[in-house]
């Protein structure tokens, strides 16, 4: 009688192994990655958007100023144009902020609180005027872009495309 029980202990632990996935994975879950790597944009990314943008506006006739936000909301550089109104800067960051904080252009969360779809913008201290844009790197939001004019949205995409060469978006991971 021993002997059979010993036998099906034999058999069933294979058995149960197979069913947790094996060891290579006991050993995987054993090395979860508790760390990740995060994408930033430099002082010097960030001076290059604003320089293009600023190329844009002037090519366009136009006077803005703006303001690059990395991931985590810390503005690593903002411009305005000689002659810019001097709630500019501040228009531009709340625009920035907004687009970081909902990843998806303002544009869009203007539609979505206009119509009534969604009103969580509004109470919570956001600024869902169109001019803003996330910025998306492999799959990371890296940061934004907010810019103070009613073309913000062009000028800000017009910089990114320069910048990133093509290889950033504007919508959320």
């Amino acid at each position: 009688m021993m002997r059979v029980r010993f036998r099906r202990l034999v058999v069933v632990l294979p058995v149960m192994l197979l069913a947790a996935g094996g060891p290579a994975a006991a050993q995987a879950r054993s090395e979860t990655k508790l760390t990740r790597d995060i994408k930033l944009i430099s002082s010097a990314g960030a001076r290059a958007l604003v320089d293009a943008c600023t190329a844009w506006a002037e090519r366009n006739k136009t006077i803005v100023a703006m303001t690059v936000l990395d991931w985590g909301g810390n503005q690593i550089d903002s411009h305005a144009m000689e002659g810019a109104a001097g709630n500019a800067i501040d228009t531009a960051l709340l625009k920035a902020r907004s687009a970081l904080r909902w990843r998806r252009p303002t544009s869009e969360t203007n539609r979505v609180v206009r119509s009534g779809e969604n009103l969580a913008p509004t109470f919570m201290n956001d600024f869902p005027q169109p001019g803003a844009l996330p910025i998306v790197l492999d799959g990371q939001v890296i940061g934004a872009m907010g810019v103070s004019s009613g073309d913000g949205e062009k000028c800000a995409q017009s910089a990114i495309d320069e910048v990133f060469k093509g290889r950033a978006t504007t919508t959320g991971p």
